[in-house]
């Protein structure tokens, strides 16, 4: 009745931890996508590109909202993240508009 077991039995915190390092390479992913949005909106306004930047604005905003609700960022960390382009869009391209009037 011996010889080798056909599987060997893996123990809870074997799982537990293949688990947890799926779910990080998954938020790692999400949270780079996230990273690589903003960068481009940066450069985007940096360049005063009004257009380019109103729509990496957005792309930015939809990086967020899906990491929020993934679970990768805390809902208060994308409301402020967002708020804060919003912010960097608002104060670039709406100054000169309200200072030539």
């Amino acid at each position: 009745m011996g010889g080798i077991p056909l599987a060997t039995k893996q123990t809870s915190a074997e799982k537990r931890h293949a688990q947890s390092e799926v779910r990080r390479l998954r938020n790692k992913a999400v949270k780079s996508e996230v990273h690589t949005s903003v960068r481009k909106f940066v450069e985007a306004v940096q360049k005063k590109d009004q257009n380019l930047a109103l729509s990496a604005l957005r792309a930015v905003e939809s990086e967020l909202d899906n990491a929020g609700r993934k679970g990768v960022m805390k809902r208060n960390a994308v409301s402020r993240k967002k708020s804060r382009m919003a912010k960097l869009y608002n104060v670039t391209f709406a100054a000169p508009k309200a200072a030539a009037q």
